[in-house]
Protein backbone atom coordinates (compact mmCIF):
# COMPACT_ATOMS: atom_id res chain seq x y z
CA UNK A 1 0.00 0.00 0.00
CA UNK A 2 1.42 3.87 -1.08
CA UNK A 3 1.72 6.13 2.49
CA UNK A 4 -0.57 9.19 1.14
CA UNK A 5 1.57 11.17 3.36
CA UNK A 6 4.70 10.59 1.40
CA UNK A 7 3.10 11.25 -1.71
CA UNK A 8 2.19 14.83 -0.29
CA UNK A 9 5.54 15.16 0.68
CA UNK A 10 6.98 14.54 -2.81
CA UNK A 11 4.47 16.93 -4.27
CA UNK A 12 5.55 19.65 -2.07
CA UNK A 13 9.42 19.49 -2.67
CA UNK A 14 9.70 22.27 -5.23
CA UNK A 15 9.90 25.57 -3.79
CA UNK A 16 7.40 28.04 -4.23
CA UNK A 17 8.78 31.44 -5.77
CA UNK A 18 7.51 34.69 -5.27
CA UNK A 19 8.59 38.39 -6.11
CA UNK A 20 8.70 38.71 -2.22
CA UNK A 21 11.07 35.92 -2.17
CA UNK A 22 12.64 35.95 -5.21
CA UNK A 23 15.68 37.96 -4.68
CA UNK A 24 16.38 36.19 -1.59
CA UNK A 25 15.90 32.80 -2.82
CA UNK A 26 17.28 32.50 -5.59
CA UNK A 27 19.08 35.81 -7.33
CA UNK A 28 21.33 35.38 -3.49
CA UNK A 29 21.13 32.10 -3.97
CA UNK A 30 24.49 30.25 -3.08
CA UNK A 31 23.54 27.66 -5.41
CA UNK A 32 22.72 26.91 -8.80
CA UNK A 33 18.50 27.63 -8.96
CA UNK A 34 16.03 26.26 -11.49
CA UNK A 35 12.84 28.01 -11.33
CA UNK A 36 9.90 26.81 -13.77
CA UNK A 37 7.42 29.65 -14.67
CA UNK A 38 4.09 27.98 -15.04
CA UNK A 39 0.35 28.74 -14.66
CA UNK A 40 -2.35 26.54 -13.12
CA UNK A 41 -4.37 27.16 -16.74
CA UNK A 42 -1.23 25.46 -18.84
CA UNK A 43 -1.55 22.15 -20.02
CA UNK A 44 2.36 21.73 -20.43
CA UNK A 45 3.23 22.96 -17.35
CA UNK A 46 1.12 20.95 -15.74
CA UNK A 47 3.41 18.16 -18.12
CA UNK A 48 6.54 19.68 -16.83
CA UNK A 49 5.40 20.22 -12.75
CA UNK A 50 5.82 16.90 -11.98
CA UNK A 51 9.69 16.75 -13.30
CA UNK A 52 10.56 19.50 -11.68
CA UNK A 53 9.07 17.89 -8.61
CA UNK A 54 11.09 14.93 -9.18
CA UNK A 55 14.29 17.05 -9.25
CA UNK A 56 13.65 18.50 -6.40
CA UNK A 57 13.57 16.09 -4.83
CA UNK A 58 17.08 14.53 -6.28
CA UNK A 59 19.14 17.45 -6.85
CA UNK A 60 20.88 18.22 -3.36
CA UNK A 61 23.39 20.83 -4.61
CA UNK A 62 20.49 22.98 -6.72
CA UNK A 63 17.66 25.31 -5.36
CA UNK A 64 14.53 24.07 -7.37
CA UNK A 65 11.35 26.27 -7.66
CA UNK A 66 8.25 27.24 -9.29
CA UNK A 67 7.11 30.69 -9.80
CA UNK A 68 3.15 31.40 -11.22
CA UNK A 69 3.30 33.87 -13.31
CA UNK A 70 -0.26 34.82 -13.19
CA UNK A 71 0.71 35.82 -9.17
CA UNK A 72 4.01 36.99 -10.36
CA UNK A 73 3.77 39.14 -14.09
CA UNK A 74 6.36 41.64 -12.71
CA UNK A 75 9.14 39.04 -12.56
CA UNK A 76 7.63 37.33 -15.78
CA UNK A 77 7.74 40.31 -17.19
CA UNK A 78 11.68 41.02 -15.95
CA UNK A 79 12.73 37.97 -17.71
CA UNK A 80 10.58 38.07 -20.56
CA UNK A 81 8.97 35.29 -20.36
CA UNK A 82 6.62 35.12 -23.80
CA UNK A 83 5.42 31.22 -23.21
CA UNK A 84 4.87 29.14 -20.82
CA UNK A 85 6.58 26.67 -19.13
CA UNK A 86 9.71 28.39 -19.41
CA UNK A 87 13.07 27.06 -17.37
CA UNK A 88 15.25 29.40 -15.97
CA UNK A 89 18.47 28.43 -14.07
CA UNK A 90 19.81 31.06 -12.45
CA UNK A 91 23.73 30.95 -10.87
CA UNK A 92 25.24 33.87 -9.25
CA UNK A 93 22.00 36.11 -9.78
CA UNK A 94 22.39 35.71 -13.53
CA UNK A 95 20.27 33.26 -16.02
CA UNK A 96 22.82 31.17 -17.28
CA UNK A 97 20.24 28.60 -19.45
CA UNK A 98 16.69 29.54 -20.13
CA UNK A 99 14.31 26.74 -22.13
CA UNK A 100 10.62 27.13 -23.62
CA UNK A 101 8.56 24.16 -23.56
CA UNK A 102 8.07 20.64 -21.73
CA UNK A 103 11.69 19.16 -21.25
CA UNK A 104 12.95 15.88 -20.04
CA UNK A 105 14.93 15.24 -16.95
CA UNK A 106 17.75 14.58 -18.72
CA UNK A 107 17.84 18.10 -20.46
CA UNK A 108 17.12 20.19 -17.14
CA UNK A 109 19.83 18.12 -15.76
CA UNK A 110 22.25 19.56 -18.98
CA UNK A 111 20.70 22.90 -18.66
CA UNK A 112 21.66 22.82 -15.28
CA UNK A 113 25.31 21.57 -16.01
CA UNK A 114 26.24 23.48 -18.80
Amino acid sequence: TKNPLSERRIKMAAMKFTTDNFDTEVLKSDKPVLVDMWATWCAPCRMQGPIVEELSNELKDVKVGKLDVDENPEIASKYNVMSIPTLLVIKNGQVTQQAVGVHTKEQIIDMINA
